[in-house]
């Protein structure tokens, strides 16, 4: 699958968690989004006025962000190649949890926030607020994906307290993936990989599909949103 064909089909799933994360937020405020793979996230804020840099560790990823935001780097998330207090936003979108090291990639997240800045986090909420996850049974005996620790209430909250933010607050927000037929839904959950389990997805996606053909999954994100530190 081409990225093309994955921005078509997912690139714009989280728009809902996009949209709470840019409220606070103002005309010419930097953002930085860690983690930042080709550079949706960073095309939708900058298409709000914000100026926008990413980080990445998979270089073709980030050839592809340059497309969309302003700045884009091959970087580690516990190595952030930017000053002290650079932004006033700083994300991670189904990110943070694969960093080698959570802990000090939040803390370079920290570091490189404004005083008074927000830093955001999010990733998909647990299996069981997921329609998709009747499809993943499907695929793999009737076993759900693993739930880390951050998918649950309250993990990630708990994890920005104990960088030392303030005013966290954790929401859980609906992210619906919409496809238009049942082809562009086995594109999008196979990836191009094995045709031959297309039926076992059109069978466990079948409660979801509409009159017309179409498919709507309601899945969920959760999000954690904290403050660094005034004069910090």
């Amino acid at each position: 699958m081409t990225d093309s064909d994955w921005a078509e089909l997912w690139g714009d799933v989280p728009e809902p968690v996009w949209r709470a994360v840019l409220q606070p937020m103002t005309e010419g405020d930097r953002v930085l989004d860690v983690g930042c793979g080709a550079g949706h996230f960073l095309a939708y804020a900058r298409s709000a006025g914000l100026r926008t840099s990413g980080a990445d560790v998979v270089p073709e990823l980030v050839e592809l962000a340059r497309q969309r935001a302003q700045e884009a780097v091959v970087a580690e998330a516990e190595h952030l190649p930017w000053p002290d207090a650079t932004f006033e936003l700083v994300t991670a979108f189904n990110a943070l949890q694969f960093a080698d090291d959570t802990d000090a990639a939040l803390a370079e997240m920290v570091r490189v926030t404004k005083p008074g800045g927000y830093v955001a986090v999010a990733n998909w909420a647990e299996a069981a607020r997921n329609d998709l996850d009747a499809i993943e049974r499907a695929l793999n005996d009737g076993e759900s994906a693993p739930d880390g620790d951050l998918r649950h209430e309250g993990g990630l909250a708990e994890l920005l307290t104990g960088a030392g933010l303030s005013e966290v607050a954790e929401s859980l927000v609906a992210v619906p993936w919409r496809v238009p037929h049942e082809e562009a839904l086995v594109r999008g959950i196979l990836l191009g990989e094995q045709p031959d389990l297309a039926p076992e997805v059109v069978a466990a996606a079948r409660p979801y599909r509409k009159g017309d053909g179409s498919y709507e999954l309601v899945n969920h994100f959760r999000l954690a949103t904290g403050l660094t530190a005034p004069g910090s």
